[in-house]
């Protein structure tokens, strides 16, 4: 709890700091693949809050661990009960700056995104590459990462280890608008 009170505070002081020039999204997209010989797992979710500030290369995103959807109700269940534990663990967070980012250029920008990833109370540094698009004032930032599963210890048992990936691919999509809460 106590973490998720400072998370939050950090958040809102980003926010502040840069007023003049937030961007948000509250339907980003995260989606994640497991590829394994016995069955495929993907998840996605829609409900993504992201925080974007052009000025200082800033990014933040909180995702929300429920909000994943499954084909299979059973996956869901799997996912939250067993291995990420959303009960004791409901959000994981990012925290970043793009690398080299130019607020100036309209069009496409692929960049470096530097920073710090949070799953089950565990940080990790991460970096990851981006396409940044400015378009008519609004921006769209997409990518892919990978997450190791050991990394944030998360536990499968040897029974079940053939139908996990130990490597995650994680695709990202953000279509930021102004922020208009801030003004």
């Amino acid at each position: 709890m106590n973490k998720l009170l400072l998370l939050l505070v950090s958040v809102y002081s980003i926010s502040f700091a840069h007023a003049q020039d937030g961007y948000i999204t509250r339907q980003g997209e995260v989606t994640f693949f497991s590829y394994t010989s016995v069955e495929n797992i993907q998840a996605t979710n829609n409900q993504v809050l992201s925080l974007f500030y052009p000025s200082s290369s800033r990014i933040g995103v909180q995702i929300l661990m429920r909000a994943f959807t499954f084909k299979k109700s059973l996956m869901y269940e799997h996912f939250n009960e067993s291995y990420i534990e959303s009960d004791l663990y409901p959000k994981a967070t990012f925290e970043g700056d793009i690398i080299g980012f130019d607020a100036n250029q309209e069009g496409s920008q692929t960049r470096i995104i530097k920073g710090t990833f949070t799953l089950r109370d565990i940080t990790k540094p991460i970096e990851m590459k981006a396409t940044i698009i400015k378009t008519n004032g609004a921006y769209t930032i997409s990518g892919e990462l990978e997450v190791l599963i050991k990394d944030y210890e998360i536990k499968v048992p040897p029974i079940l280890s053939p139908n996990i990936a130990k490597n995650i691919q994680v695709s990202f999509k953000f279509q930021y608008v102004p922020n208009d809460d801030q003004k």
